[in-house]
């Protein structure tokens, strides 16, 4: 039983892991474009 219960463990921390890698680059991305819009519209109002 506590085997199974070592397994079950692994396995919830890898998808748990898996989950926060794949939120993690949606948020990078996020905070990419919002940096590149940034940036545009900086350059906007210089000219």
């Amino acid at each position: 039983m506590s085997m199974i219960k070592s397994v079950a463990k692994f396995i919830v921390l890898m998808v748990v892991g898996i989950v926060t890698i794949i939120v993690g680059s949606f948020m990078l991305r996020g905070i990419m474009h919002l940096w590149d819009r940034q940036k545009k519209s900086d350059g906007d109002k210089k000219h």
